[in-house]
């Protein structure tokens, strides 16, 4: 990802281009991570991205699934892995899900967000979900997953470890979550979109 991309990616948010950070409503985008399709991994980002978008009156955006791209993560020359980097880039809110592997989240999910530059979530809302067999792997999702998300520049509320015998559940869960940190990912939007305009002026400015 180079500075251009992520930069045009910012005017784009600010310009108010569909699912942007710019005029209209914020956008709610699920990255689902597993390698099998229609997982229960993808039903869980799904289900948190409805939650949000409700609470905050947000679009959601077209998710990006990544068992439907597979190796293509690794081509940067690949026209549907880069345009799912675009809409990444583009949501005021992100729902990250993965299953658990080896206490951590997914090589493949790894290998896509590797194509994200440092700091380019510029401040987005980012919420990660792991989805594991057993207890001992909680606390992975806040000790892996979600630093990885703060190196990207996300703003990450609060991280979800989801145990498999209490998927059928969490709708439920996911509804008090949300309606508990409703507020707080409010405010984040509400910073996301005014960082977002700001940035865009500033390059608007440098450019005339």
């Amino acid at each position: 990802m180079t500075a251009g991309s992520v930069g045009a990616a910012r005017s784009a948010r600010a310009a108010g281009s569909p699912g942007s950070a710019g005029p209209g409503p914020p956008t709610v985008l699920a990255v689902i991570g597993n390698p099998r399709p229609e997982s229960r991994t993808h039903g869980l980002a799904r289900t948190l991205v409805a939650e949000l978008a409700g609470a905050l009156g947000a679009e959601v955006g077209d998710e990006v699934d990544l068992a439907v791209l597979g190796p293509r993560v690794l081509d940067f020359d690949d026209v549907d892995a880069a345009a799912a980097v675009k809409r990444v880039l583009a949501a005021d809110v992100l729902v990250l899900s993965s299953p658990t592997y080896k206490a951590t989240y997914s090589g493949l999910l790894k290998a896509f967000l590797d194509r994200v530059g440092g700091g380019a979530l510029a401040g987005a809302a980012a919420i990660p979900i792991l989805l594991g067999g057993a207890p001992n792997h909680t606390l992975a999702v806040n000790v892996h997953f979600a630093p990885l998300l703060v190196e990207l520049g996300a703003v990450v509320p609060g991280g979800l470890f989801v145990l498999e015998s209490d998927v059928e559940a969490f709708p439920s869960f996911a509804a008090g979550w949300v309606a508990e940190r409703r507020e707080l990912l409010a405010g984040a939007v509400a910073s996301h979109r005014a960082a977002s305009a700001a940035a865009a002026a500033a390059g608007g400015a440098a450019g005339a």
